[in-house]
């Protein structure tokens, strides 16, 4: 049945915590909640940012981590001249006067030349002896590609075949035991796990039997999966289901047997089985019992490498659950032990009412003005939890109806990816808010600035959880102001904005990388002619390079660990690794006077050929799959697409990142002053009907990098970027 009536989601914002990032040890950990405040204020009085630990098999140790070498800036302030006269590379660039205009007043320019990918841009500077600009952009979508690459590799030749294993092992199991469990108190509960382990299997595309007893509700929920249209009654448990987040996103679309693991995972992540229904909490227990053996560990491999990569569960399953099932029943309880025993039923149930909530909760609750508190109708069990992240709770606290109507009763329904670098600290990105009118919000800003102050506080356990914690944490450094010291376009309110755009540009590729594990928010190398001078320069963000190093090391040990690395990953990653800690060294030798090498110097001029390599390894399967017919940069371009919170009324938020653009900065090299030229990110936002969330094709007919329906390169001019963008920018192709 179909949802006619407007809904809105409450949710519950938390903070979680991990151990974690380096060298994996087999360890385990209890779960424990601790409540760092909660508001005295009648009206806040469920407002709470808790910290928790998760339920992780292995622990991954920080103490091992290269440390950061000190370093002071110690850069000599310097201006443009009006006439750029004190440029002694001038000559080299066909700028207009606009740009000649941000060169003066901040000391760099944005220009739009749309650009598929960064290392040709640099390989060009190369080849025509300009000087390059190495940008943080430029080496973290260069992990983005190396890390999405790994994952996908991950899941095709490692967890689906196990997602196949499991998921005909659990049908087989269920089937069993309701058997065993007809015409008893859990027969209706056996019967549901039958049809959730049935649908599963068809969404893979195994041609399993589908027993008559469960053949409407498999076909039911089949057909709403394959529609994904909205939101509807499930068949499967009657509560109303987002059947649109089953649109297979990401790298996922046109891939078959990915999007098959996709749908499947997907339908194990958002399945809930509620906690305060008895007989959907019966269903959890007969689940839990049913992962013995090779099921459980089949579903442990899956549940291990996808946490590594996107963080632990945030909602209860099995390993909340047995221990529960243990004290209620004894262990090694056996199907037909649940018959009849009501007791321990009722010990059981009352223990699982004991659980943490989730922290994010994804199910539609009808509008109450924030009264109830949704956080005990979420909870329940899910068979492959989807993942806790930091920013889908930063998300929920300053939203509705965390967040109250502004006078004129306006809702904050979906929230703006501002408020994510916001609550991490950026001064920035606050006033950006502040003055789109976001304060106008009843409780927008006291709840800002508590998520402010948790986050600070927190541990570097928030961020060494996961592969995504760590570079959301390499990310940080981007939104500290830079002060005297530092060159003189880095100390501007515009390369503050600069960094913010950078910032939400390499989140989007993160959240487009994890899509379908992140819990989502509902409310070469060749020379030239004469020899120039062509000496480059580095954005100097050490403390980034330094992060992206430790990150891109902690993503070989792990992998390597679980037996999923093979020898040219792990060569590769350590290439990367080595290229960060040269980029780091350089900027520490920029901020504070030391001789910067020819060899430094060599490797800014190759700094293309550099990255072209990840590159290259990134799409090598795609370009053999495809032969001649294969494009390269058209066929592999840098934007992508990714939603990243719902309003279940009918509107999706969504985040992307257009074609590379140039950046041209004023930057000083013996003394004297140049322009280097980089590449960096476009960004984008904008809400998008949640019957239509977008696929990175269906994004890039947007921008005109492939051809639509009539075969025609057509970008739509109202796809534009944030109005916050646009004082450092140029809005030409070039």
């Amino acid at each position: 049945m179909k949802r006619t009536r407007k809904l809105i989601i409450t949710w519950i914002c938390l903070s979680t915590v991990f151990i974690s990032s380096v060298a994996l040890t087999a360890c385990a950990v209890k779960e424990k909640s601790i409540i760092l405040e909660k508001e005295t204020n009648a009206e806040n009085e469920n407002q709470i940012f808790p910290v928790k630990m998760g339920n992780r098999k292995f622990l991954i140790q920080a103490d091992k981590q290269e440390a950061l070498p000190a370093f002071t800036p110690s850069v000599e302030d310097y201006t443009v001249n009006a006439d750029l006269s004190n440029i002694e590379n001038l000559d080299r660039y066909y700028l207009d006067d606009q740009s000649k205009q941000k060169l003066v007043d901040n000391q760099f320019v944005v220009i739009n030349t749309n650009r598929n990918e960064f290392h040709d841009m640099y390989e060009e500077n190369r080849y025509l002896q300009m000087p390059n600009f190495v940008t943080v952009d430029s080496i973290m979508h260069t992990y983005h590609l190396y890390f999405a690459m790994l994952l996908r590799h991950t899941e095709r030749d490692y967890l689906i075949d196990t997602l196949s294993k499991l998921s005909l092992a659990m049908q087989e199991a269920s089937v069993q035991q309701y058997e065993i469990l007809k015409g008893s108190e859990w027969e209706e509960s056996a019967k549901i796990n039958v049809a959730f382990f049935t649908v599963a299997n068809s969404l893979a595309g195994h041609e399993t039997t589908i027993p008559d007893y469960v053949k409407d509700i498999v076909e039911e929920e089949l057909q709403l999966v394959s529609e994904a249209s909205d939101i509807s009654r499930s068949p499967l448990n009657g509560e109303d289901e987002d059947y649109t987040q089953y649109k297979p996103r990401g790298y996922y679309d046109g891939d078959e047997a990915l999007e098959k693991y996709f749908k499947t995972m997907m339908w194990y992540g958002r399945r809930n089985f509620f906690q305060n229904k008895e007989i959907l909490d019966r269903s959890a227990l007969l689940m839990t019992i049913a992962l013995r053996d090779d099921a459980f560990t089949n579903w442990e491999k899956i549940y291990s490498i996808t946490s590594f990569f996107a963080g632990a569960s945030d909602d209860s399953g099995f390993y909340e659950y047995m221990p529960l099932v243990e004290q209620a029943y004894g262990a090694d309880v056996q199907t037909e032990d649940l018959i009849g025993d009501q007791n321990a039923f009722q010990i059981y149930h009352a223990l699982t009412a004991q659980l943490d909530p989730p922290v994010i909760n994804s199910v539609a609750f009808e509008d109450d003005g924030g009264e109830t508190d949704k956080t005990g109708l979420a909870k329940g069990y899910r068979f492959m939890g989807q993942r806790f992240s930091v920013d889908a709770a930063i998300f929920t606290q300053l939203c509705y109806s965390k967040v109250k109507e502004k006078p004129s009763g306006e809702m904050r329904l979906l929230p703006d990816s501002l408020d994510v670098p916001a609550a991490l600290g950026s001064e920035t990105a606050l006033a950006i808010l502040k003055d789109q009118g976001n304060f106008e919000y009843k409780n927008y800003e006291k709840n800002m600035m508590l998520a402010r102050t948790k986050i600070s506080e927190a541990s570097d356990l928030l961020w060494n959880a996961s592969l995504y914690g760590k570079w959301l944490d390499t990310l940080r450094p981007l939104l500290d102001e830079k002060g005297k010291g530092y060159p003189s376009f880095m100390q501007s309110e515009e390369w503050n904005k600069k960094d913010l755009e950078t910032f939400l540009s390499s989140f989007t590729e993160l959240k487009h990388d994890t899509i379908l594990y992140s819990k989502q928010f509902m409310a070469e190398m060749g020379g030239g002619d004469e020899p120039c001078d062509d000496r480059g320069y580095v954005e100097p963000e050490v403390q980034v390079y330094h992060k992206l190093s430790n990150l891109t090391k902690s993503t070989s040990e792990g992998l390597d660990e679980f037996g999923v690395l093979n020898d040219n990953d792990r060569e590769n990653l350590k290439r990367l690794s080595d290229l960060s800690i040269r980029l780091r060294d350089i900027s520490i030798k920029e901020l504070t006077g030391d001789t910067i090498t020819e060899d430094d110097y060599e490797l800014i001029r190759s700094y293309g050929g550099n990255i072209e390599h990840f590159w290259a390894e990134a799409i090598k399967e795609k370009k053999e799959e495809e032969g001649d017919d294969f494009r390269a940069e058209g066929e592999f371009p840098a934007a992508l697409v990714v939603d990243v919170a719902t309003d279940p009324s009918g509107s999706v938020l969504e985040q992307a990142i257009g074609g590379v653009a140039s950046i041209y900065v004023v930057v000083p090299v013996d003394g004297k002053l140049r322009i280097a030229e980089g590449g960096v990110y476009s960004y984008y936002q904008f809400i998008q009907p949640m019957g239509e969330r977008m696929t990175d094709s269906e994004w890039r007919r947007k921008l005109g990098i492939e051809v639509n329906d009539n075969l025609e390169y057509e970008p739509d001019e109202s796809i534009k970027q944030p109005e916050w963008t646009q004082s450092y920018r140029i809005q030409r192709e070039y």
